[in-house]
């Protein structure tokens, strides 16, 4: 193990922490509070925010889509030139914290905001960011990391900077209440997916990240089989902490990573607006069984200590068979219908933007190439 860990994000946990906004922003700040569709008025959140900023100058903007577009997010960024806003504060789940991220490093590059998630400029400053979490499950309230979609070209990128790590967020389970279904169990499984993806790899000896990986599955695990019983504060409390630990850093240090389920899934999104969480659900168990023989001594790890699975020959084989189950419990899919075409032309439209994005080489072994991806979405789409 070798790496440096540093993650400066205030994290305030609890029931009425949305007051605590009003001693990390500084008052002499003009603030600008993006959020998306409006639910924060409906269910109080926008009251606390007004009540915690009553000696701020602030500005807000609404409108920002689940899966923030480049497009939407552009008409912030020129708000926040021509306010001379000083500080962004993103009230709601992953993407408009996702979206405010690009706000706060577009607002201080004179070029095209996309320049970012094209590599075409790196970042030199962004505009401070808090959060106000709604929804658990992305945990960009206290990582760098966002990804952004140019509705005009069907492009969905991401793009890391340590600048754009918020500030501090705040994680109230309170405002968890109001949530539909749906989200809930995106939620889950997004967290779910994000810690596989540092964890199935191969055996790297990192006992504490495994350890502490093991944990968050097993939580999530138990979040899922007790769906029914998530109207208390403990189911909500659990959830949203572990969302934002599957995601903040520790578990994915001094191991190895593989993103590719995320990679491919992206493009879903792009292409036929399919939600994130479930875009992972129906990549990851085709590709976990393309990419057995490489992930088999984790996925058999993952058998025992997350599922309580016996040893055997096919361990590996039956903990992709529980990973699926689980997915199906929730009613989370794990194979694409809804291409509105035949399958080879879906398959061949992931393809395409796959080339297109240079993801041609993914997975901890750079291993799923074009050929492979072709392989397990022959699988993943119907």
């Amino acid at each position: 193990m070798q790496f440096t860990y540093s993650n400066p994000a205030t994290i305030h946990f609890g029931k009425g922490q949305i007051a605590a906004i009003t001693g990390e922003i500084p008052t002499q700040s003009k603030v600008l509070v993006i959020y998306g569709g409006g639910s924060i008025k409906k269910n109080g959140v926008y009251d606390q925010v007004s009540d915690a900023l009553k000696d701020h100058t602030w500005l807000d903007f609404s409108g920002v889509e689940p899966n923030p577009t480049k497009e939407t997010l552009d008409k912030a960024v020129a708000i926040a030139k021509q306010e001379n806003v000083d500080f962004i504060l993103a009230v709601g789940g992953g993407s408009v914290v996702d979206g405010s991220k690009y706000v706060a490093a577009a607002a201080k590059y004179d070029g095209d905001g996309w320049d970012i998630l094209t590599g075409q400029y790196t970042i030199e400053s962004a505009l401070p960011i808090g959060a106000i979490l709604t929804l658990p499950a992305t945990g960009s309230e206290s990582n760098s990391a966002a990804v952004i979609t140019k509705a005009e070209t069907q492009d969905k990128l991401p793009f890391m900077h340590p600048s754009v790590r918020p500030v501090f967020s705040v994680l109230d389970p309170d405002v968890m209440k109001t949530l539909p279904e749906r989200q809930l169990v995106n939620g889950i499984a997004d967290a779910w997916v994000h810690t596989c993806e540092q964890y199935i790899t191969r055996p790297t000896g990192t006992m504490v990240q495994d350890g502490y990986a093991e944990t968050l599955l097993r939580t999530l695990k138990t979040l899922g089989e007790q769906f029914d019983d998530r109207d208390n504060d403990a189911w909500r409390e659990n959830l949203m902490f572990s969302a934002n630990q599957a995601l903040f850093g520790l578990i994915g240090s001094g191991v190895l990573h593989d993103w590719a389920t995320h990679m491919i899934g992206h493009e879903l999104t792009a292409l036929w607006n399919v939600d994130h969480a479930r875009s992972l659900t129906i990549i990851q168990p085709s590709l976990l069984r393309n990419q057995i023989e490489f992930k088999r001594a984790k996925l058999e790890q993952m058998g025992r200590n997350v599922f309580g699975l016996v040893d055997g020959d096919d361990l590996a084989e039956r903990t992709i068979d529980a990973i699926e189950a689980f997915y199906n419990q929730l009613g989370l899919e794990t194979q694409f219908t809804a291409h509105g075409t035949d399958k080879e032309t879906a398959i061949n439209a992931v393809i395409e933007q796959l080339t297109k994005h240079g993801m041609t080489a993914l997975g901890e072994n750079q291993s799923i190439t074009l050929e492979t991806s072709r392989e397990i979405l022959e699988n993943a789409i119907a």
